[in-house]
């Protein structure tokens, strides 16, 4: 085979080969995946909602006197402050007492963190400060004014003016809720010499908290007293009712040693009709006689403020335009087992109310009885 022969099968051979390199190479067909089915969404278990019962709405007894929360204490001195506008009043209606006859008691309260306060009013015709005075006679002698109709305690004319409520302690006086003083009055016992009666409770064991206000014998201050079983007797002359423990202050009567005359007078200027009805310690000047005349009169108390237990409550008060009108406050718990303690203000307390005019025993009662709670 020649040399020109051999070249041309070399490049036959050669195009044979590109052409076979460049053609495309068969379509490789991929594997088919087959997608995962979408899964169906799982429903989660509802969680219940935990239920909030609403708190029911506060509401006090029908009638019951409502003590108010306020930021800050009334100042005790007979006038309304702006703070009692919100404190809702109650009446308590007082009749069969000497000399008033009957009339209508107006109570409001608040309280703060510590204390509580009451608000009182009453129509009263008269201001009675003429409390037993000395009078000095013609023949230059001096007497006590009396009540020539007084028998055992039972001064109606010449007295003073007189305030008092009674509280059930730790609700140890059965039917008190009904009942009220009453089931502290004993009418009957001993005639002769209590004609009016005595007080004091059915059994031992059971106590009563009284407030008692004295218009003539108290010095900013209720006098604060307690109830028991106590009954009469000529030691015991005030059968169950006494005075809560003191430390010292108070009042007494202005008698020397031998009650012939005052031991004290008041200071230069003092009335002589018997007016305000009483001497103030720290102003008691010693009794000078040559300084009055028949038929001048002077004060037959001596009176200063009470210290310890039976000083637990303070008080202030006005008589105006035939009113008296005397706020008081007390802690709500004073720590004594002679006072109701306020100690839970989700209880209802119970208390009555009696009104004395210018009548030392023969007060004004109500039939029947309050109930007091605390708005939260």
């Amino acid at each position: 085979m020649n040399k020109k022969v051999l070249f041309i099968s070399m490049l036959l051979v050669l195009g044979v080969l590109l052409a076979a390199c460049s053609s495309e190479p068969a379509a490789v067909e991929a594997p088919v995946v087959e997608e995962a089915a979408a899964e169906e969404p799982v429903a989660e278990e509802a969680v219940e909602e935990p239920v909030v019962e609403e708190a029911p709405m506060w509401e006090a007894p029908e009638g019951a006197l409502v003590s108010v929360l306020v930021a800050e204490a009334p100042v005790l001195d007979g006038e309304v402050d702006a703070l009692w506008a919100d404190a809702e009043a109650i009446t308590a209606k007082v009749a069969g007492g000497a000399n008033m006859g009957e009339t209508e008691v107006t109570i409001k309260s608040v309280y703060t963190d510590d204390m509580v306060y009451f608000y009182v009013s009453y129509a009263d015709p008269t201001q009675s400060f003429v409390r037993s005075p000395w009078e000095k006679q013609e023949d230059g002698t001096w007497a006590v004014v009396k009540d020539p109709n007084d028998v055992g305690h039972d001064n109606n004319l010449y007295y003073e003016d007189k305030m008092s409520f009674i509280w059930n302690i730790d609700s140890s006086i059965p039917d008190f809720e009904t009942l009220g003083c009453f089931t502290g009055c004993h009418a009957g016992d001993n005639p002769e010499a209590k004609p009016y009666g005595n007080k004091y409770t059915a059994e031992e064991g059971q106590f009563a908290d009284i407030w008692h206000w004295k218009s003539v014998r108290n010095l900013n201050q209720v006098d604060d007293q307690y109830l028991d079983s106590t009954r009469y007797s000529e030691e015991t002359a005030g059968a169950g009712r006494h005075g809560d423990p003191s430390d010292g202050g108070g009042y007494v009567a202005n008698n020397n040693e031998e009650k012939t005359a005052p031991a004290f007078m008041g200071p230069e200027g003092y009335a002589t009709d018997g007016s305000p009805g009483w001497i103030l310690q720290s102003e008691a000047i010693e009794f000078d006689d040559t300084l009055f005349v028949a038929g001048d009169m002077v004060p037959g108390i001596v009176k200063s403020q009470f210290e310890g237990d039976r000083g637990n409550i303070s008080a202030g008060w006005v008589y105006v335009d035939g009113m008296w009108v005397i706020e008081l406050g007390r802690a709500l718990d004073t720590g004594s087992d002679f006072d109701v303690q306020y100690d839970d203000l989700t209880a209802t307390y119970n208390f009555g109310v009696a009104v004395f005019d210018n009548a030392q025993v023969r007060h004004a009662f109500q039939t029947g009885v309050n109930s007091f709670v605390f708005h939260p």
